[in-house]
């Protein structure tokens, strides 16, 4: 068929671009592949990347190569906790004109970005952090009474250090839902920091060189939601999703005893998108039910929440979304 035909040729011309992209990522941000593959997926996707991890794993470096690397313009707020929502979203300004005359004029914050930087998101007020709502939802912010278009490409990407930290205001629900994955930034092993400090203290350093441009993004985007999804992949997704609210008959007697809250609509809508991601970084026509299993963990972990009880005992939410996504592939083999 040729649709399928142009599909197909039109990834595997796609794959070629997205492997130059990584490669030039992987040159500044050494040892950490699926970070790297998790945060292009969410920019394929259309969608926004939570990443956590303590300070100094390279956060922030990996976020300017994206933007560099994908074509992006990018902009960079550092969350404090006196950071007010007009240093985001912008304000209006009188302003007088050559002829004396007075007026309004709008000045834009740095959120009118095709990418923006959210640097340590949870050190910022919850009032300051809800400036970001309406904008990861709609694309659109309102100030002053007038709604203002942002960006088709409008992206955002936050770090987060761990809650336990001090000074740290936790995200609402409303607006962890937002953000399509939460990508986990842990410590390299030996050999990955040894090659982190040859790299880095030497008298010169790999340089990230641009490969996307925006209307390229916006056609990967655009390809990625015209890939087919097989129906055994579709049902995996929504009895995967469905399976860690503790309220649905079909939830397995752990999830009951140990989540407090599970994953909403927006979690299914997620991990269809990232799967596809997943498939065309692999340069795949679909996904897989691998895709769904590999992707679980990072689309669902900021969704849901357990218990204290659970939380009590040392129970680990990730290991959990791990145990119940693996049972799903060990029952389909049975059967």
């Amino acid at each position: 068929m040729p649709e399928v035909e142009n599909l197909v040729a039109e990834i595997e011309a796609l794959e070629d671009k997205l492997a130059q992209a990584k490669a030039s990522i992987n040159a500044r941000f050494i040892g950490q592949e699926d970070v790297v593959d998790l945060a292009l997926s969410a920019l394929l996707s259309g969608g926004h990347a939570l990443l956590i991890g303590l300070p100094g794993l390279g956060k922030t470096r990996l976020v300017e190569t994206l933007s560099t690397v994908m074509g992006l313009a990018g902009n960079r707020v550092q969350f404090t906790p006196d950071l007010m929502p007009a240093d985001i979203l912008g304000s209006e300004v009188l302003e007088t004109g050559a002829d004396g005359g007075r007026a309004f004029k709008f000045i834009q914050g740095p959120i009118f970005c095709q990418l923006l930087m959210a640097d340590e998101i949870n050190r910022a007020s919850p009032r300051t952090q809800s400036a970001l709502l309406q904008a990861m939802q709609e694309k659109e912010v309102t100030v002053a009474g007038e709604t203002r278009k942002l960006d088709a490409l409008f992206h955002v990407l936050a770090t987060q250090n761990p809650i336990e930290q001090e000074g740290t205001y936790p995200l609402p629900e409303a607006q962890l839902d937002r953000f399509l994955v939460q990508i986990n930034v842990a410590y390299p092993d030996r050999q990955t920091e040894k090659d982190i400090l040859l790299a880095t203290t030497g008298v010169e350093e790999a340089k990230a060189h641009q490969v996307f441009a925006a209307a390229d993004l916006i056609a990967a985007q655009t390809l990625l939601r015209r890939m087919p999804v097989g129906d055994g992949v579709v049902e995996m997704i929504l009895d995967l999703v469905r399976a860690f609210r503790p309220e649905d008959p079909a939830a397995p007697d752990r999830v009951r005893d140990l989540v407090a809250w599970g994953p909403g609509p927006r979690a299914a809508q997620a991990l269809m998108l990232m799967v596809r991601a997943r498939a065309l970084l692999q340069g795949r026509l679909a996904p897989s039910p691998d895709d769904v299993i590999h992707m679980a963990r990072p689309v669902l972990i900021h969704r849901m929440a357990l218990t204290f009880a659970a939380r009590a005992h040392g129970q680990d939410l990730g290991d959990l979304i791990d145990e119940i996504a693996t049972s799903f592939t060990a029952s389909e083999a049975a059967a």
